[in-house]
């Protein structure tokens, strides 16, 4: 049963290991050119951000967690109080569970309660065009969100592996809803070649959600009966840095970074790669099975640590940030070199 899953996952992500393991983000092998003279004054940083036309005061999005059960009314409240009060952007679970059963609506539809004026992303799969509308309607949707995960469906006991015809899918979606579509991966990334099919399918905005995050195959290794598949797939996937400088670079539509994102100096490398936005999930799901101050406690620090590291740049604001000069090095350089990317042009932006 759906919803019987999503508790699964919520209990799963909220108190096993399910980040990966030996593979990291890439974000590691980033570092921003360090400024000994800033010439900003540090209080006068601005971090907000236009997106689709909504100011954001911070270009950060709860990344699309849960809804479906019962238990899930609670923890999206508490994120969308936090995402309201710091007027950031919010996506929620896939809302197949509630088309499905309209019982299980108010899991959902209390995000917008909390959330009335903030950026909220609704959520369905690939090929479930019939769920476009009543989900976008559910949550007075700005944003509708398509999210992709073969990964998990192939690890997944009762998974969907039948992944043929996801680019028609996608096609008519956007042709049918009367809103922005974002294309979001689950946490295995999305390379070059996916991320300009997408733009020719008519997604608005992609949302990379690479590897190095939470891990689905791992959180399904706990819930299959034989773990072997899980295991060894834990850590498939391409690195967040890695595929946000893949997609930025290939397509002319804006790119959300997120998987692994666990800090504002995180955030200001992957701005600074040429995404437009982070997403930051399994951080805050866990503060938020304590209460809404403590999710909006981390966003704070997060915010804190952001403006840190433009100050270090010299950056005054966020596209400024994305001007600024940074090295990449290690498996990260590596994988980009050999998949044709120059990465030296951003060792030499302000030079």
């Amino acid at each position: 049963m759906t919803s019987e899953r999503k508790l699964e996952h919520l209990i799963l992500c909220a108190n096993c290991d399910v980040e990966y393991k030996k593979k990291r983000t890439g974000f590691e092998d980033i570092e921003l050119i360090h400024k000994a003279l800033p010439e900003v004054d540090k209080e006068e940083i601005d971090i907000s951000a236009n997106f689709f036309g909504k100011k954001m005061d911070v270009p950060l999005i709860i990344s699309a967690m849960t809804g479906g059960h019962p238990a899930s009314l609670k923890i999206n409240k508490k994120l969308a109080k936090a995402a309201q009060e710091h007027n950031i952007g919010i996506g929620v679970g896939s809302q197949r569970a509630a088309v499905e059963n309209k019982e299980l609506i108010p899991t959902y539809s209390v995000v917008r309660e909390n959330a009335p004026s903030t950026f909220v992303i609704g959520n369905i799969g690939a090929p479930q065009i019939e769920y476009a509308q009543a989900a976008a309607e559910m949550i007075d949707a700005d944003a509708l969100a398509i999210h992709l995960n073969p990964l998990q469906e192939a690890i997944q006991p009762e998974g969907d592996i039948d992944a043929t015809g996801y680019i028609d899918s996608i096609k008519e979606t956007v042709k049918i809803v009367d809103m922005p579509v974002i294309a979001k991966e689950t946490g295995a990334g999305i390379s070059k070649i996916d991320g300009m099919a997408l733009e020719k399918a008519g997604v608005a905005a992609i949302d990379v959600a690479g590897s190095g995050g939470t891990s689905w195959a791992a959180v399904e290794t706990y819930r299959a009966k034989d773990g072997y598949i899980g295991n060894l797939y834990w850590d498939w996937g391409i690195p967040t840095a890695v595929s946000t400088v893949e997609v930025c670079e290939s397509v002319n539509i804006p790119v959300i970074s997120s998987g692994g994102i666990r800090s504002g100096l995180d955030a200001a490398k992957a701005l600074a790669l040429g995404a437009e936005a982070v997403g930051i999930a399994l951080p805050l799901l866990k503060e938020a099975y304590i209460s809404h101050e403590a999710v909006a406690a981390k966003i704070e620090r997060f915010k804190d640590s952001l403006k840190i590291a433009m100050f270090l740049v010299g950056a005054s604001n966020v596209k400024e940030l994305r001007k600024c000069d940074l090295v990449i090095s290690g498996k990260t350089r590596e994988w980009l070199t050999e998949r044709g990317f120059d990465t030296r042009k951003y060792a030499q932006r302000t030079i």
